[in-house]
């Protein structure tokens, strides 16, 4: 692989970003037509990040247009290449999946732009493609190497046998998987998921990813998951089988734990840790590390809920910090219902605010971790931001194609 793409390539690669801004969706959009007419490359794929709200082409579609942006300043792609990477060992992405990537993209770069997709842009975008790729390749080569290498570590799918169900609320559960082989498991970074594929009738091989929500350990994972209210849409089939159908004894298929949000366990730094909804889920794991680690280390953990009905783990978040002078933990009930006390069930009425967060948390030396929907982060990240809170130390995760929070939120690299 060359070290470095031609300058004539990264010209033509430039050119092509107007190109881009005004048709990319419709290019990712008929690349994944392409892409899935192979059955067994379509089931590699969460489909609920298609169909219905066609997320991933969106955020495909924003990844191509950051990538021609930055093809003179590949360094500033470091992240993105890192989040991709780790999605694709939780998808079991290998070499040989990636040519019929490029056959579909440069095959819908050609179908949507037409005679403007001259001989010298497909060269060039063919070349692009594959440095990135190679990237891609090495990057996950050596994700694959180290989880093999580590105790409890594994490649691929193993099976996992569901040990315990719990109601942690309405709609949320909490499913603590061990291994079938009997072996111990792989310690996850605390904020991690597991990626998992489910065949189900009608449906044919489903793939979702679900944040552990317990610390690390060498026996079992623990997995919580919110029913989605449309059961009949790609986003809730899943959850809802789960909800309906993984009982004691349910085997499930899982990869090793991946993702680059995670933790920092390599200092003592004051921390704050802010979920909304079942975006809670890797902040648990967090908080339970830090809890039985590092319990010294000034922690905050800021949770927003709808009501009591509907937020997880409750009882157990308090648990965690209770005579623990360090672990300090707010949490928000934005419409309390009578049987929710304040003092005792939540501390606050309302929603979590970043003017919030920056009057009660040490916001000129903490690093801030956030997860939940996508309107929740967008206005954590940027309100955070906006007061003088450094990108750096601003770490966010939701569930989906990940995307980057702007000041108009829109999908990227």
């Amino acid at each position: 692989m060359p070290s470095s793409l031609a300058p004539s390539t990264i010209v033509l690669i430039k050119a092509t970003v107007p190109a881009l801004e005004a048709h990319g969706l419709k290019i990712t959009e008929r690349m994944y037509e392409r892409l899935f007419k192979n059955v067994e490359i379509r089931d590699l794929f969460n489909q609920s990040h298609h169909g219905e709200t066609g997320s991933q082409p969106k955020a495909l579609a924003q990844s191509v247009l950051a990538y021609a942006r930055n093809i003179d300043n590949l360094g500033a792609m470091s992240g993105a290449v890192e989040r991709i990477a780790q999605k694709h060992v939780a998808l079991t992405i290998v070499p040989e999946h990636y040519p019929y990537v490029a056959d579909a993209l440069l095959g819908a770069i050609a179908d949507v732009l037409g005679d403007a997709a001259t001989p010298e842009i497909c060269a060039a975008w063919g070349e692009a493609y594959w440095f990135l790729a190679e990237l891609l390749i090495g990057r996950e080569a050596a994700i694959y190497r180290d989880l093999a290498a580590k105790s409890g570590g594994w490649n691929g799918w193993r099976e996992f046998v569901v040990e315990s169900v719990t109601p942690e609320s309405e709609t949320i559960r909490s499913f603590v998987l061990v291994p079938a082989d009997g072996g111990p498991v792989l310690r996850h970074e605390p904020g991690q998921y597991l990626g998992f594929k489910l065949d189900l009738p009608g449906h044919g091989i489903l793939k979702r990813n679900y944040s552990i929500s317990c610390a690390p350990n060498d026996r079992a994972y623990r997995i919580t998951v919110k029913r989605e209210a449309q059961p009949n849409l790609p986003a809730g089939v899943v959850s809802n089988w789960l909800h309906d159908n993984a009982g004691v004894g349910t085997v499930l298929c899982s990869t090793p734990p991946a993702g680059d949000f995670f933790l920092d366990r390599q200092t003592t730094d004051p921390v704050v840790l802010v979920s909304g909804g079942v975006g809670l889920t890797p902040m648990i794991s967090m908080l339970e590390t830090i809890a039985a680690t590092t319990p010294e280390r000034p922690t905050w953990y800021v949770h927003g809920a709808l009501n009591g009905r509907v937020h997880a783990m409750r009882d157990h978040a308090r648990a965690l910090t209770a005579g623990k002078a360090n672990l300090r933990l707010s949490t928000f009930y934005m419409q309390p219902e009578n049987e929710d006390r304040s003092g005792e069930h939540y501390d606050v009425a309302g929603v979590i605010t970043p003017e919030w967060l920056v009057s009660e948390t040490p916001h000129e030396a903490a690093t801030y971790y956030l997860c939940g929907p996508k309107p929740f982060l967008s206005a954590m990240v940027n309100g955070l931001k906006h007061r003088g809170v450094p990108a750096e130390r601003i770490r966010f995760e939701f569930f989906g194609p990940a995307d980057e929070l702007t000041e108009e939120p829109r999908q990227a690299a």
